[in-house]
């Protein structure tokens, strides 16, 4: 019996090889990103629809099929998250996205880092390395929220500028940073998968006050997020609600 996460998984690497493929063209900046977009969508529903029928699926790259309020099951999906980091052939920050929300909750999800030829998957779930010297924060490359700025002042913390908002989650999963902290929106398919592989590593995710992260909302915008290592998580929280 094929489990979610292993279809996840497929539909994670299927969008990952053609991205990966195209990226190997002629097509570079905004065309590749665009032409990237679309592959990656259609490799995924393709795989979605043959794996799990009848299934419905909230993605950016398509129409908003609001049925999701009613259904059991959703796969919240972005095919390419991180445009501007996949049309520029010198950069690794960007990824695939493939969650599912089932009864209220995400349920299972895959993450692909196709610049890095990974896959990280809810489960078996990734082993969060050991920190070691400063504490490192990821940031947004092209507007760092102030917010950010007074957490890392705080608490002595640096700074790190990358790419897409699933590859900043991941980095904290796979040790390059120790948190991740957003202001200024996302949408729902900006997180979803890298926030429930982040949680199967044991990471702390939320949003800046604290409050859960709510997914297959009616509205997909969400204003903020924080992921964390479990021990960073009030040291954020305090400084976040010292400043407001």
């Amino acid at each position: 019996m094929t489990t979610d996460v292993r279809v996840a998984e497929r539909a994670a690497r299927a969008a990952a090889d053609v991205l990966v493929r195209l990226r190997r063209g002629d097509l570079i900046g905004r065309p590749l990103g665009d032409a990237g977009d679309a592959a990656a969508q259609a490799a995924i529903t393709a795989n979605l629809a043959t794996d799990v029928p009848g299934d419905l699926v909230f993605s950016e790259e398509a129409a908003d099929d609001l049925r999701r309020l009613s259904a059991e099951r959703v796969w919240i999906v972005d095919p390419l998250d991180g445009t501007r980091e996949y049309g520029d052939p010198d950069r690794h920050d960007w990824a695939v996205h493939v969650a599912l929300w089932s009864a209220g909750k995400l349920a299972a999800a895959a993450v692909a880092l196709p610049g890095l030829g990974e896959v990280l998957v809810t489960d078996p779930a990734p082993r969060l390395p050991p920190r070691s010297g400063a504490l490192r924060i990821a940031v947004s490359r092209t507007r760092p929220p102030t917010v950010a700025t007074a957490v890392a002042d705080a608490l002595g913390a640096e700074l790190v500028p990358l790419g897409s908002a699933g590859y900043k989650t991941l980095a904290v999963v796979r040790g390059e940073v120790d948190a991740y902290v957003h202001a200024g929106g996302m949408y729902q398919w900006d997180s979803a998968a890298p926030v429930a592989v982040a949680r199967a590593a044991g990471l702390t995710t939320c949003r800046l006050d604290g409050s859960p992260l709510v997914y297959n909302d009616r509205d997909p915008w969400l204003p903020d997020l924080v992921v964390c290592r479990p021990e960073l998580a009030e040291p954020i929280l305090a400084v976040v609600r010292a400043g407001r």
